[in-house]
């Protein structure tokens, strides 16, 4: 008898409220905004279907809010017939990865600054974090961008540092790893 009770009680689920429908299918529409702002090799790495994609690409192409919204209700009506995890799944890994190349920019960034207001001595610090670097063209890179400094002129031997640091790093990896 208590078997009986249990399968009872597991089938009659209540259908979800209406409030609980609406919070679901804005949810979806809200991916399928995040969906829109990629780009299309981003939208290559997201496991969608040929349907979604294209209207997704017909939304790009609506300037009219109006029909935008109409349309944004329509990827969320398709994306009800989707399972959204996979999804959401790419598009959280995708936004780690932008973070992460984010930081690594900044942190790149940090250590150009760091060297040029080492001046020369800036040499010696590039090549603890890179030991491969090539101390001349160091240097040369750091006197030219304080003749450029004294000059009054523009910034071209810093870009060209960050340039070189950033080959550097994606040659043989990130300066975290020696002390950075």
């Amino acid at each position: 008898m208590p078997d009986r009770r249990e399968d009872d009680t597991a089938e009659p689920q209540d259908p979800p409220s209406k409030s609980a429908r609406k919070r679901q299918m804005l949810s979806l529409q809200a991916m399928g905004e995040s969906l829109l702002s990629l780009n299309d090799n981003q939208l290559s790495q997201i496991p969608i279907d040929e349907r979604l994609l294209s209207a997704l690409r017909e939304c790009r192409q609506i300037r009219s809010n109006s029909a935008r919204k109409r349309h944004l209700q329509l990827i969320g009506k398709i994306m009800r017939n989707v399972d959204p995890d996979p999804i959401e799944h790419a598009l959280e890994a995708l936004h780690n990865t932008q973070q992460e190349s984010t930081a690594a920019f900044h942190q790149l960034e940090q250590l150009r600054e760091e060297i040029l207001a080492a001046g020369v001595q800036g040499a010696e610090l590039a090549m603890t974090h890179f030991p491969e670097a090539d101390r001349q063209q160091l240097r040369q890179i750091i006197l030219q961008h304080n003749r450029e400094v004294q000059g009054s002129k523009p910034p071209s031997a810093s870009r060209k540092l960050f340039r070189y640091l950033k080959e550097l790093q994606q040659a043989y990896g990130d300066p975290d790893g020696a002390g950075g």
